[in-house]
């Protein structure tokens, strides 16, 4: 059996797979909802693996994979999808990753995102990260945010991109994207170049060096609203990764830069589902007066502290979310695990909430488990019965 890279490409869009591993030895692999899958039983030989990556880098990457033995590149498979590849040299071999960016943007409530962050996104100035680990669905966020700006306003949307992976078409706003190594040969003298191109919205890839986050700063300082990611796992850690990119001596003057112009951090992780598929459990810190004056100060460790005392202002905490998640079955206790940033606090919110009436109340109510089961379980059975004997009253009076 020869294989067809047309036709892998077509399998990843039909079985809505994540991403393609072509490498020698094994067959060609496929990730779906986070788990790898073989799609063949027959490993690729060199020649096939030569075969494939030649047939899918761009003429104008063949020089940098030779020179380099790796190269970044983006493709679009004719209306079905958009591709982000990576194709590079190990252990003398050719392989490529191969990663699907639908055509189609996920709904913003799909995404278990607050809709207040589309406002957000639409503020003429500051800074908007969104974060997490790769493959945890950043550049799908990023892209809704730029589509309900493209839709709902009338601005100039500039991307700046490795590579370019949603492309936008104008609707009500002006939209260029501009691809590093093919439109521009760095992030940083993109960007400069961004400052004198009158945007009013900059989207920058990623955060990834000194110079892309002194000159993304600059632009949010500068009346831009800057889009952009990084790869970190909480707002905190998120701040302390900026900072730390400077020298010492300059670390002072960035915190406040960070503090006037920062305005949002969403990190999020995608996790398994319990009835199959991932979902999306995140961070969000929406910036309040308190948070700069911590930012200001080198007062990052009471960052967690800030957002879960102003959740009525849309903060969460990562870990308070995982925990949500699982209380509504949505996920398993080990997956919530396996993405807490402090396990010790999410397992004792879980046991906070479970020793509360309204847990079981809840419970019941969703049928996931029945009223006498509930009375063995919780910790006050005398209150859970007072409560469901008053809910039953209210409920014969109203008949």
């Amino acid at each position: 059996m020869a294989f067809e890279m047309d036709k892998l490409l077509d399998f990843m869009v039909d079985k809505k797979a994540s991403d393609l591993i072509i490498t020698v030895g094994s067959p060609p692999t496929v990730r779906m909802h986070g788990t790898l899958k073989p799609i063949s039983n027959k490993p690729l030989t060199p020649e096939e693996t030569h075969e494939l990556v030649k047939a899918i880098v761009p003429e104008r990457n063949k020089e940098e994979f030779e020179t380099l033995g790796s190269t970044d590149f983006s493709l679009r498979y004719s209306t079905k999808a958009t591709f982000r590849g990576a194709a590079f040299r190990q252990q003398g071999h050719m392989a490529l990753v191969m990663r699907l960016i639908p055509n189609e943007l996920i709904p913003f409530e799909v995404m278990n995102l607050p809709k207040a962050l589309l406002e957000q996104a639409m503020r003429p100035r500051g800074l908007f990260l969104v974060t997490g680990p790769t493959g945890s669905g950043k550049s799908s966020t990023i892209a809704t945010l730029i589509n309900h700006v493209n839709e709902n306003s009338q601005k100039h949307i500039l991307t700046v991109e490795d590579p370019i992976e949603y492309y936008h078409t104008s609707a009500n706003c002006v939209v260029n994207q501009r691809a590093i190594g093919e439109d521009a040969p760095s992030f940083g003298e993109a960007l400069k170049r961004a400052l004198r191109q009158d945007p009013d919205l900059i989207l920058v890839g990623e955060m990834r060096d000194l110079e892309t986050i002194q000159t993304a700063l600059r632009a949010a300082e500068t009346g831009h609203l800057v889009l952009s990611t990084l790869h970190t796992r909480s707002a905190a850690e998120t701040i302390s990764r900026i900072v730390d990119a400077f020298p010492a001596a300059q670390q002072e003057m960035v915190r406040t830069q960070l503090a006037s112009s920062l305005n949002v951090v969403v990190c999020q992780t995608l996790v398994k589902k319990v009835d199959g598929g991932r979902t999306l459990a995140s961070e969000i810190m929406v910036v309040n007066h308190g948070m700069r004056q911590m930012i200001r100060d080198n007062r990052i460790h009471q960052i967690p502290s800030a957002l879960e005392t102003s959740a009525g202002e849309g903060n969460r905490l990562l870990d308070n979310h995982l925990c949500d998640l699982y209380l509504r079955g949505e996920i398993k206790w080990a997956d919530a695990m396996d993405r807490a940033i402090d396990v010790g606090s999410i397992k004792a919110r879980l046991t906070e909430v479970r020793n509360s009436l309204p847990y079981w109340l809840t419970q019941i109510d969703q049928k996931r488990i029945s009223p006498e089961e509930a009375m063995k379980s919780c910790p006050d059975p005398k209150g859970l019965r007072a409560a469901l004997q008053d809910r039953a009253k209210k409920a014969q009076e109203q008949k």
